[in-house]
C-alpha cells in the first residue's frame, strides 16, 4: 500500500487501491514506487521524431493531451519524450480504478516531491481520502509559482488519465493548473476524452494536442519498427499490414513479434488470421471484455458492417440506446470510430477479430444479422451497402429484387460501381430464380458481349414476367403491367434495347424502346431521377442500332438527347458512347473536323470522372483513325487502329464495360482497315479485312446481325472494286459496285471515282448528277466529288474545267487538310497544280509533301527546314501543333483540349522554341518537313 508523504495525514485505505491510513511510507514499497517511475522503453522500441518534437511544445503551454486508443503508443511516446528532456519530470501512472480526490492529489503531491520539485512540508497533504481542502490547493499553486520555478516549471505526466472519472477531481487539477501559471506544465495521456475543460485551453493557443491520427505509424515508420524486431520485408507487404491495422502501434509490434517466430514472416503477415492471433487476444481483453455484456453484444453485431448508425445498430441488437452507447465507445477510444452525422465504423483490425468472435460466442448469427441490416438499409434508401448484405446473408432473390426494383440494373454497365456490381452478383448461384435474378444474368452476360447466354436468361425474365400473357413485347395498345413489375420490365426494356444492339436488329430495339416509354408514366419520377444512366442507356444503344441500319439523321437525334442528358459519372461512359457515335455519323458524311472534336471529347468524357478502364470505348480512336487516313497521316492512323483494338480480341481481357461486341464499332473498324491498307498499296489485305476473312472473331457479331447495314455494305463494295481495279479486272469493280446503295452520299462519290478509274466516265457522270447531298455532307464529301469532275474534265480534253473543280476540291479540303484524296487522284494532278492560282491554293499544307505519299508530280520547294528540332516536342504539344495546322485560333484549339487559353500558349511557345521558328506558319513548315505532321 502507498502512503502520503511524512508530512501529511496518511488517507486510509480505500476500494480504489490508494494510500490507506495504515502508515506504511510508500518510499518503501518498490511495486508503488513504479507509479512515479517513467516507464522503460522496449529494445525494439522506436522514437518517431515527429512526435517528440510535437511534444516539445508542451513546454510552451500548460497543457498537454495525448489521446488514443489501448496500445496507441501513448505512454512510451511521452515516456521517450520526458527521458530525452534531461531534466526532472513528475510522472504519475493512475493504474487504480476511482481514485478519490483525497487519493489522487496525495499522489500527484508524492510524485511531485519523488521528481525532485520541492513542495514545502508546509503545502500539507489530504486528510479525508474523499475530499481536498481548497486551502492545499491554494498552497500548492502558489509554491508551483513562485520563485522555486521560475525559469523552469514543473513537468507533470498523468498517465492513463481515462482512470480519473470523478469530475470533482479534473475541476480541481484545471484550478491548480490555471493557478500555477508559467510554473506547471500538465502533460495528460488519456484514451478518453479528458473532463477538463479543453475549448477553453484551446481557444487561448494553451493546448498542446496529439491525437489518435497522429499517433498511427505512417509505412516508413512500420518499416522501421518491423526492422527492429529483425525483419527485412517488401514494401508492399508493409503498406498491407499498415493498411490492416490502421497504423495501431500495438498491432503492430504484436504482429511483428509473431512474425518473427514464423519460418515465413512475410505470408504470415499477409495471411495471418486476426481472430487467432496475439492481437485478437490484446483486443479482447484490453477493449471487448473491460465492456458490459450488453455493449459486448453490440460491439459482436455491428462488427458485420462496414459502417453503422444508432437505428442500424437498434435494428440488429433488438435494443433502442444504441446511440448513447456507440457515443460512449467513441469517446472512451475503445476503437469505434466517427465518420460523422452518426455513423461510425470499427477499426478494420478490431472488426476482423469480433467478427471471428461472434462465430465463437454466436455461430450461425452472421447471416442473420446480415439481413437484417440488408432489409433496415433498403428502407433506408442505402442500395450499395443492402446489396453487399443481402449477398452476405445468402438472399440472392432479395440482393436482385433489390437492384432491380430500384431501376439500378444500368449501374452494372456504367459510372464508378459497375465493376463491383459486376463481381459482387457474379457470385449469385443458380439456385437464385425469379424474374430479378434473371435480368441481373441476362445483364452480366450482355456486359460482357456473351451473346449466347446472355440472351437466353433476358428471354427467360422475360417469359417470367409476362405470365400467362405471352411474350412482353406482344402487349399493344391499353394493356399495362403489373405495378410491382413495372420497375422490372423497364430493366428488361433497357436490356433488350442492348441486345438488339449487339445483334444488329434496329426493329427489336424500336420495339423495346416503345415499351420503356410506355413504362416510364407509371414508375415514380423520383426514381428515374436517381438513375439518369437509364434513359442515357437507352439512348446511346437506340442510336446505336439506328446508326447501324444507314439512319444516320435519326439516330443523331437519339445520340444528341443522350449527351444533352445530366451529367456526372453515372452518365459519362453513355455520354461517350454517344459521342463516339455522333463522330462516326460525322466521319461518314464527309465531316473530320467534326469527327475529331466530338472523339476528342468522347476520350475527355470518361477520363474526368476516372473512371475504371482507360478513357473511350475503342470507336471513338477508329473515328480519329479515320480523319488521320484522310489527312494522309497514315502512321498515326495505324498507331490509332492499334489503340482501338477492342478488348474482346483478347479471351484473357476484360470485355470492354459500354459495347462489347458492338456491331458498329466491329464494322468501323474493318472499314479504317481496309482503307489504310488501301492507302497503303495493299488491296488485297484491305479486301481480306473488309470481308473478314482472317478475323472470324471480329466478324462474328456482323455475321449474326439480324439486319445488314448499307454504309457498311457499301464500303465493303468499295474495297472489292478497288482491289478488283488494282487486279486489272476492271468488270469485276464495276459489278462490285453495283452493291454500293445510293442514299449514301460518300459511298457514291467513291463509286463514281472508280467507275472513272474503270473507264466508265459516263456512269461516273450519272452517279453524281444524282447525288441529293441535302446539305448534309462535307468536305469529305464534296471534295471528292470536285475531284471527280476535275478528272472528267481532264480526260475530256478540258483543262479549264478541270481546273476549275481541281480548285473547288482545294478550297474545300485546305482547312480540313484532306490530302488523301489528291494523293488517290493520280499523277495527273502534279501539272495543274503547278499552274496559278491553284498554287497559291495548295501552298502550306499539300504541297510541302504528306507523312507517307506526296501528290504525285508536285516539286516540293527547297529549303533547310529538314533539320532536327532543338528538343522533341511532347505529346500534347503535338496535338496543339496539329491543330495549329489546321489553322485553328488559339481559342478554338483550347476548347477542342478542354484546357485554357494560357495553356495553348505555353505550348505554342515551347513548340516556336524546340522548332526554333517565331511564327505560326513556319512552325508548320518545318513540322511538315519533320515529318511531325
Amino acid at each position: 500500500m502507498e502512503s502520503v508523504p511524512e508530512s501529511g495525514p496518511v488517507p486510509e485505505s480505500g476500494p480504489g487501491g490508494g494510500p490507506g491510513c495504515s502508515g506504511v511510507d510508500p518510499r518503501g514499497d518498490p511495486f508503488l514506487r513504479t507509479r512515479y517511475a517513467i516507464p522503460p522503453r522496449p529494445v525494439t522500441f522506436l522514437r518517431r521524431e515527429r512526435l517528440t518534437r510535437h511534444l516539445d511544445r508542451a513546454l510552451t503551454t500548460p497543457l498537454t493531451i495525448v489521446n488514443g486508443a489501448a496500445g496507441a503508443g501513448k505512454t512510451l511516446l511521452v515516456a521517450d519524450w520526458a527521458a530525452g528532456l534531461g531534466r526532472p519530470v513528475a510522472w504519475f501512472t493512475t493504474d487504480a480504478e476511482e481514485l478519490r480526490p483525497g487519493v489522487f492529489w496525495a499522489y500527484v503531491l508524492q510524485a511531485l516531491r519523488a521528481a525532485g520539485v520541492p513542495v514545502p512540508a508546509a503545502v500539507g497533504s489530504p486528510a479525508d481520502p474523499g475530499r481536498v481542502d481548497e486551502a492545499l490547493l491554494n498552497r500548492l499553486a502558489a509554491e508551483l509559482s513562485g520563485p522555486m520555478t521560475a525559469g523552469r516549471p514543473a513537468v507533470l505526466v498523468l498517465d492513463e488519465f481515462d482512470r480519473v472519472a470523478a469530475p470533482d477531481t479534473a475541476a480541481q487539477l484545471d484550478f491548480v493548473l490555471r493557478h500555477a501559471g508559467p510554473g506547471l506544465r500538465l502533460v495528460v495521456a488519456s484514451r478518453t476524452e479528458p473532463l477538463l475543460p479543453l475549448h477553453r485551453y484551446r481557444a487561448a493557443g494553451e493546448l498542446t494536442e496529439i491525437r489518435d491520427a497522429e499517433l498511427a505509424f505512417t509505412a516508413r515508420e512500420a518499416g522501421e519498427l518491423l526492422g527492429r524486431h529483425g525483419l527485412s520485408l517488401p514494401e508492399a507487404v508493409t503498406d498491407a499490414l499498415v493498411d490492416r491495422t490502421r497504423g495501431w502501434a500495438a498491432g503492430l509490434r504484436l504482429c511483428a513479434l509473431a512474425a518473427r517466430e514464423s519460418p515465413d514472416p512475410e505470408t504470415y503477415l499477409k495471411e495471418f488470421e486476426a481472430g487467432q492471433s496475439t492481437v485478437a487476444d490484446f483486443l479482447l481483453a484490453e477493449v471487448l471484455d473491460i465492456q458490459p455484456p450488453g455493449t459486448q453484444d453490440l460491439l459482436l453485431r455491428v462488427s458485420v458492417l462496414e459502417r453503422f448508425c444508432p437505428g442500424l445498430a437498434n435494428a440488429l441488437t433488438g435494443r433502442s440506446d444504441a446511440g448513447a452507447v456507440l457515443a460512449s465507445l467513441h469517446h472512451r477510444n475503445a476503437f469505434v470510430q466517427h465518420l460523422g452525422h452518426s455513423w461510425y465504423r470499427l477499426h478494420p483490425l478490431f472488426g476482423e477479430i469480433l467478427r471471428a468472435h461472434l462465430e465463437v460466442r454466436r455461430p450461425g448469427l452472421a447471416p442473420e444479422l446480415h439481413r437484417r441490416a440488408a432489409r433496415w438499409l433498403k428502407a433506408a434508401g442505402f442500395l450499395p451497402e443492402t446489396l453487399v448484405h443481402g449477398a452476405a446473408a445468402g438472399d440472392w432473390e432479395f440482393a436482385a429484387d433489390a437492384l432491380v426494383g430500384d431501376l439500378a440494373v444500368g449501374q452494372l454497365f456504367t459510372g464508378l460501381r459497375s465493376a463491383g456490381l459486376g463481381d459482387l452478383f457474379s457470385r449469385m448461384p443458380s439456385g437464385a430464380t425469379g424474374p430479378a435474378p434473371e435480368l441481373v444474368r441476362a445483364a452480366l452476360g450482355l456486359a460482357r458481349g456473351d451473346l449466347e447466354r446472355g440472351p437466353v436468361h433476358l428471354e427467360r425474365a422475360g417469359k417470367l414476367l409476362a405470365g400467362d400473357a405471352g411474350d412482353v413485347l406482344g402487349r399493344e395498345g391499353g394493356e399495362s403491367p403489373e405495378r410491382d413489375r413495372e420497375a422490372a420490365l423497364l430493366c428488361w426494356a433497357l436490356l433488350e434495347v442492348f441486345a438488339a444492339r449487339l445483334t444488329g436488329a434496329p426493329a427489336r430495339a424500336e420495339r423495346a424502346v416503345r415499351l420503356a416509354g410506355e413504362l416510364r408514366g407509371a414508375v415514380p419520377a423520383g426514381l428515374l431521377d436517381r438513375h439518369p444512366e437509364l434513359t442515357a442507356l437507352l439512348l446511346a444503344h437506340l442510336g446505336s442500332t439506328r446508326l447501324w441500319a444507314g439512319r444516320f439523321e435519326d439516330a443523331r437525334t437519339v445520340l444528341t438527347a443522350a449527351v444533352a442528358g445530366p451529367g456526372g459519372a453515372s452518365t459519362a461512359l453513355p455520354r461517350e458512347d454517344a459521342l463516339a457515335q455522333l463522330a462516326l455519323i460525322d466521319q461518314l458524311n464527309g465531316w473530320p473536323g467534326r469527327a475529331e472534336h466530338k472523339a476528342s471529347q468522347a476520350l475527355a468524357e470518361t477520363a474526368r470522372y476516372s473512371l475504371p478502364g482507360p478513357p473511350g470505348t475503342g470507336l471513338e480512336r477508329l473515328v480519329l483513325a479515320a480523319v488521320a487516313v484522310d489527312r494522309d497521316e497514315l502512321d498515326r492512323a495505324r498507331e490509332l487502329l492499334d489503340e482501338a483494338a477492342t478488348p474482346a480480341h483478347d479471351p484473357h481481357a476484360p470485355a470492354d464495360p459500354c459495347v462489347p461486341a458492338d456491331p458498329v464499332a466491329r464494322a468501323a473498324r474493318a472499314v479504317v482497315t481496309a482503307r489504310l491498307l488501301l492507302a497503303r498499296g495493299e488491296p488485297h489485305a484491305a479486301l481480306r479485312a473488309a470481308v473478314g476473312t482472317t478475323r472470324p472473331d471480329a466478324t462474328a457479331a456482323l455475321a449474326a446481325a439480324e439486319a445488314s447495314s448499307p454504309w457498311l455494305r457499301g464500303h465493303a463494295a468499295l474495297v472489292t472494286a478497288a482491289a478488283h481495279l488494282a487486279g486489272g479486272r476492271p468488270d469485276a469493280a464495276a459489278e462490285a459496285l453495283r452493291e454500293v446503295p445510293l442514299d449514301q452520299p460518300a459511298c457514291v462519290v467513291e463509286a463514281a471515282r472508280m467507275q472513272l478509274a474503270a473507264g466508265r466516265p459516263d456512269a461516273a457522270a450519272g452517279l453524281l448528277d444524282a447525288l441529293r447531298c441535302a446539305g448534309r455532307t462535307g468536305p469529305g464529301v464534296s471534295v471528292r466529288a470536285a475531284l471527280v469532275r476535275a478528272r472528267s474534265g481532264h480526260l475530256a480534253g478540258d483543262p479549264a474545267t478541270a481546273r476549275r473543280w481541281l480548285a473547288v476540291a482545294l478550297r474545300g479540303a485546305r482547312h480540313e487538310h484532306l490530302r488523301r484524296p489528291f494523293v488517290e487522284a493520280g499523277p495527273w494532278i502534279g501539272p495543274l497544280l503547278d499552274t496559278d492560282p491553284l498554287r497559291g491554293l495548295a501552298a502550306g499544307w499539300l504541297v510541302t509533301g504528306s507523312a507517307d505519299v506526296p501528290p504525285p508530280g508536285v516539286k516540293e520547294p527547297v529549303n533547310d527546314w529538314g533539320k532536327e528540332p532543338v528538343e522533341e516536342l511532347s505529346g500534347r504539344e503535338r496535338d496543339v501543333l496539329r491543330r495549329l495546322a489546321r489553322m485553328m485560333t488559339t481559342e478554338e484549339i483550347a476548347a477542342d483540349l478542354y484546357v485554357s487559353v494560357n495553356t495553348v500558349k505555353t505550348h505554342l511557345r515551347n513548340i516556336y522554341r524546340k522548332l526554333d521558328v517565331n511564327r505560326r506558319a513556319d512552325a508548320v513548315r518545318r513540322a511538315r518537313a519533320l515529318r511531325l505532321l
